[in-house]
């Protein structure tokens, strides 16, 4: 499969009552990346959502076997953008990818920041309560990256890795310590000096690391504030 680039604008969450930027197109023409992100996608809640560590979401196209498995032949299924992701394509999961990494996409440079965290719009997206839930139990979460130098992409431009600046912290490793294995004190100072990793995700671990408690993802997950 080659490079999908999907953008979206925010625009009203059937089943909600916000607004929202999670449901992507697929681009047919070159875009600019910027630090923030492609050309003409937006963020609908910039509080949680976009910024400089959040520019470019990736989804594993490789989880949408897993997602038919699991509920079904769903039309949002058929085709990438269903998690909001602005690019995807076949061959790279959480197993393989590593915070730090780094890759030639298209005219741009870019580098793996942080895992998705996954937000309640998911559950009215796919009609499902828990679905958000779901995405975080599974570990097929996603990723973000980083831009380092920005430029143009394509659909169908290369994805290349080009630099491995922390390769043993995978992303599923990642997940693994935030969300299973979550007080391992071993692996939470890992990541609060992982300095590739986005600055909110090691202050999560330091918060662990000094209260010796898990904060509470329900609000996150289930839209309450």
């Amino acid at each position: 499969m080659t490079l999908t680039v999907l953008t979206g604008p925010a625009a009203p969450l059937a089943g909600s009552h916000a607004k929202s930027a999670i449901a992507k197109t697929a681009a047919d023409r070159p875009l600019p990346l910027t630090a923030t992100g492609f050309e003409g996608d937006e963020q609908a809640d910039r509080r949680v959502h976009g910024g400089p560590e959040k520019a470019v979401h990736h989804y594993p196209w490789d989880h949408y076997d897993a997602w038919r498995a699991d509920l079904g032949d769903l039309p949002l299924l058929d085709h990438p953008g269903a998690f909001g992701e602005n690019i995807s394509v076949a061959g790279l999961t959480e197993d393989a990818v590593a915070v730090g990494d780094i890759f030639r996409l298209g005219g741009a440079l870019v580098q793996v920041s942080q895992g998705r965290q996954p937000c309640w719009k998911l559950n009215p997206r796919f009609g499902l309560p828990d679905m958000a839930r779901r995405v975080q139990q599974t570990g097929r979460t996603g990723w973000y990256y980083r831009v380092l130098q920005p430029g143009t992409v394509a659909p169908g431009d290369g994805l290349d890795l080009i630099d491995r600046l922390a390769p043993d912290w995978t992303l599923r490793r990642l997940w693994q310590a935030m969300y299973v294995d979550r007080l391992n004190r071993d692996e939470l100072r890992g990541i609060a000096a992982l300095d590739v990793l986005a600055e909110g995700w090691r202050k999560y671990a330091q918060r662990r690391l000094d209260s010796g408690r898990v904060e509470d993802w329900r609000p996150r997950l289930e839209g309450r504030t």
